[in-house]
C-alpha cells in the first residue's frame, strides 16, 4: 500500500512538472519536462542519501568512536527488524534528526550534536526509533525525491516567467503566467501533505519500536522549542529540506494547516499520549533540575551520546 502511495505521489509531481513544461514550451516543453523529471527521479533514487548527508556535512560514526549512540541505534534496528543503518552526526547546535536512503538496506540516520546535548537517553531512543520507523515505512526515498522535484518545479517556473509564452505552438502568456504561479504552489501542497501524514505514522512506529511513546513526546517538545530558537543554515539555503526533519526546522512551519511542513507538535504529543495509554506506558517522572551548570567544565564527564562532551 505504501509503495502504491509513493508511486501515485511521484506521478502527481511528475504531472505537475510536465504541465508546467507544456505551459512554457507546448508539447515539446512537456516532453522535455518528462525527460528531465525521469532523469531526476532516477538520479535521486540512487543518490538520495548522499545528497542529503553532503548537504549537512554529516560525518559517519561507528562503534569505535561513538559506542553508546551507535549501540542505541543498533538495538533499535534489531527490535524493528531492520538492517543496521549507517549512523551520522552533524556538528550543529540546531537540535534535529532525520533519516535518508532509498530502502532499508541503504538507509542512514543522522542526529545533530544539538539534539544529543539536550535530550536524555530515553528521549534520544524515541527520536531514533521515529527515524527508523521512516526507514521501515520506506518514507525516506519519497521525502527526498519530492523535495528535489518541488525545488525543480519552482526553478522551471521562474524560468518560465522570463522565457515562456512565445511562439506559434505555445500557449498564450496568460496561460503561462497562471501555470508558473500555480504549479509551484501545487507542488508545495503535495510535498507538505506527504510530510505531515508520514510524520504521524513515524511517531506511532517509533513508539512501537522503542516502547517509550512518552519519551518521544517529551523529546518532540524539547526539540520544537530548540529548533524555533536556533537557526538551521541548511534550510536557510534550501527550504525544500525542511520536511526531512523530525520537527520543523524553522519557527512557525508546523500547525496541521495547508502550508505546514509538519503536524502541530501539540497534536503529535496528544496522539503519543493516547498511544502511551494503549501501551500502558506510565507518565514519565519529571527529571530533577540538571546540576551540571554548577560543575566546572573541566570536571564534567563527557557523554558518549554527545561527542562534543556536553550533557
Amino acid at each position: 500500500m505504501n509503495g502504491m502511495k509513493t508511486t501515485m505521489l511521484l506521478a502527481a509531481m511528475t504531472a505537475l512538472f510536465m504541465g508546467l513544461g507544456y505551459a512554457i514550451g507546448g508539447s515539446g516543453g512537456a516532453i522535455i519536462a518528462l525527460l528531465v523529471a525521469g532523469g531526476m527521479n532516477l538520479f535521486t533514487f540512487w543518490n538520495a542519501d548522499k545528497i542529503v548527508l553532503r548537504m549537512h556535512d554529516a560525518r559517519e560514526v561507528n562503534a569505535g568512536n561513538c559506542p553508546e549512540f551507535v549501540g542505541l541505534v543498533q538495538g533499535l534496528a534489531r527490535r524493528a527488524g531492520l538492517p543496521m543503518p549507517k549512523v551520522y552526526i552533524i556538528d550543529s547546535p540546531h537540535p534535529n534528526a532525520f533519516a535518508t536512503g532509498r530502502n532499508p538496506e541503504n538507509a542512514a540516520v543522522a542526529a545533530t550534536t544539538g539534539l544529543l546535548a539536550i535530550l536524555d537517553r530515553d528521549e534520544i531512543e524515541g527520536v531514533m526509533a521515529h527515524e527508523l520507523a521512516h526507514v521501515r515505512n520506506r518514507d525516506t526515498l519519497i521525502m527526498t525525491m519530492t523535495a528535489t522535484i518541488a525545488g525543480a518545479i519552482s526553478m522551471i517556473a521562474n524560468f518560465g516567467l522570463f522565457f515562456g509564452g512565445h511562439g506559434e505552438n505555445r500557449p498564450n502568456m496568460l496561460v503561462t503566467l497562471a501555470a508558473v504561479i500555480m504549479a509551484p504552489f501545487a507542488a508545495m501542497i503535495v510535498q507538505m501533505a506527504i510530510s505531515r501524514t508520514r510524520e504521524y505514522g513515524a511517531d506511532r512506529g517509533g513508539a512501537e519500536i522503542s516502547g517509550k511513546p512518552r519519551a518521544l513526546a517529551s523529546a518532540l517538545a524539547k526539540l520544537a522549542r530548540g529548533a524555533a530558537r536556533i537557526p538551521n543554515p541548511v534550510v536557510d539555503r534550501n527550504p525544500a529540506a525542511a520536511q526531512l526533519y523530525i520537527v520543523p526546522a524553522l519557527s512557525g512551519r508546523g500547525g496541521d494547516n495547508l502550508f505546514s511542513t509538519h503536524p502541530d507538535t501539540g497534536n503529535r504529543i496528544a496522539r503519543l499520549d493516547a498511544i502511551a495509554a494503549e501501551m500502558g506506558d506510565l507518565p514519565r517522572q519529571r527529571p530533577a533540575a540538571p546540576r551540571v551548570a554548577s560543575v566546572p567544565a573541566s570536571r564534567r564527564r563527557a557523554s558518549a551520546l554527545d561527542p562534543n562532551g556536553r550533557r
